[in-house]
């Protein structure tokens, strides 16, 4: 199989806006052709449309009901005359029988013809983030990549987990789907040990390696110093839709916790702006963030009378970066969002609604700048924050250390499994050694 001839599908449920997947696939993409110039890659993704725009490469969909920016379900074109006649009361009746059947039938239709569009790859890859998780359910995250790999087992193609991320799994079919998945891959790694931990703790026995997430190996430019000549250092805060984010861990209240978290980190806003700091607001999810974001600057110019300007919409990774770039310190809660913060060498306090986010930090040596989203007060927070300004060029030391340490093992392992001056596939078995020493890769 001449590497000319090879074709490969990266796999993510990317497309609802989500900057950090967004990242990953880009780190994935680039990591191949740089080793691999002539394959043909190919995204599948939940919005191939904008994976499509983002990326520069065919794309396909995962499931049969795909994204738009925000999460929401792409809106289907609709025919005038569907509602008459038998075939449009079958397309539209809410008859529950027919709705199975419909639904039974539709999912036979869309998995046969992805089966046929798979059958010519040569590799499926799981390409890293958070896919391991039954957010919104069994049937959404666990079945789709189950259906997937076992697509591509069936078809004969040879399939891999690249630093994937476990958890939340407590379905027991959710465990099925996971675990039936990961025993068919050729190689399973995961970004941290926790993830690791937690597939071994549902039933998965295969081998696997540690290795830290992809986007750690993104190309980021260095940050400006004419930015840094203010009076006022600059503190970026990234507010997020907790809980709606994930409405399944918790069954109610949702509107109550929201506020309650909003409010308590308004105060730790108000005491910064108090001490003048320059607040900045952003967030690293452009589906699912600006809400929070318009939510939090009312709450500062409403309670605290602190006004803050709105940022230009940012619809890319560079557009990110390029805006934290200029922030002394960052505040988010979001697992990506520690990562960019350290790619940019930026002393970074995380408000934890997820433990892969508490287990980057504690990676990191940063657990005593991590907070948990549902337990904090803003003295806790407005503590925490003091001591990283205090510790802030220690800080600094530490991540870069850390960086070189994740760069240099990413690229090691993108170069076992892509290697260069390699006439063939080779998708190696997961070595202990790897694992020794170090608790990511």
């Amino acid at each position: 199989m001449k590497r000319t001839h090879i074709k490969i599908g990266l796999l993510h449920h990317t497309g609802g806006g989500n900057l950090g997947d967004d990242a990953t696939m880009s780190v994935v993409v680039r990591n191949i052709r740089r080793r691999w110039p002539q394959t043909d890659i190919t995204a599948f993704s939940m919005n191939p449309v904008d994976t499509k725009k983002k990326h520069g490469i065919p794309s396909y969909p995962i499931r049969r009901h795909i994204w738009a920016i925000g999460y929401g379900s792409t809106p289907k074109n609709s025919d005038p005359n569907s509602k008459l006649g038998l075939r449009g009361w079958l397309k539209t009746t809410s008859n529950p029988l027919i709705r199975l059947a419909r639904a039974v039938f539709g999912e036979l239709a869309f998995l046969t013809a992805s089966f046929r569009t798979l059958r010519s790859f040569d590799l499926l890859v799981v390409s890293g983030g958070g896919q391991l998780t039954e957010r919104s359910g069994p049937w959404s995250f666990p079945y789709a990549i189950f259906t997937w790999v076992l697509m591509a087992k069936a078809a004969g193609i040879k399939c891999i987990f690249l630093n994937v991320g476990a958890g939340p799994l407590k379905h027991p079919l959710s465990k099925l789907f996971v675990t039936r998945a990961l025993f068919a891959a050729d190689y399973v790694s995961f970004r941290d040990e926790p993830s690791q931990l937690l597939a071994r703790s549902i039933g998965f026995t295969g081998k696997s390696e540690v290795c830290m997430d992809s986007v750690y190996d993104l190309e980021v430019s260095p940050p400006n110093a004419a930015l840094f000549k203010r009076e006022h250092p600059v503190v970026g805060i990234a507010p997020m839709p907790y809980p709606f984010c994930d409405p399944r861990e918790h069954s109610s209240n949702h509107q109550g916790i929201y506020e309650d978290y909003l409010a308590k980190l308004a105060i730790f806003a108000s005491s910064l702006a108090q001490q003048s700091y320059s607040l900045k607001l952003f967030g690293s999810d452009t589906g699912a963030d600006p809400s929070a974001i318009e939510d939090f600057r009312s709450i500062l110019q409403n309670r605290y009378s602190v006004s803050i300007p709105q940022s230009k919409p940012m619809h890319s990774v560079g557009e990110l970066l390029a805006e934290m770039s200029a922030m002394h310190f960052v505040v988010t809660c979001r697992f990506h969002g520690v990562v960019f913060a350290h790619l940019l060498n930026k002393p970074v306090l995380a408000i934890s609604h997820h433990p892969k986010v508490a287990n980057l930090m504690n990676a990191l040596g940063l657990s005593q700048y991590c907070v948990d989203i549902q337990t904090f007060d803003p003295a806790q927070l407005t503590d925490a924050f003091a001591s990283l300004v205090r510790n802030a060029d220690q800080v600094k030391n530490q991540m870069t250390a850390k960086l070189a340490g994740y760069q240099s093992e990413l690229t090691a392992q993108f170069d076992d499994l892509f290697p260069r001056n390699v006439q063939k596939t080779r998708v190696p078995q997961a070595t202990p050694h790897r694992l020794s020493g170090t608790p990511y890769c």
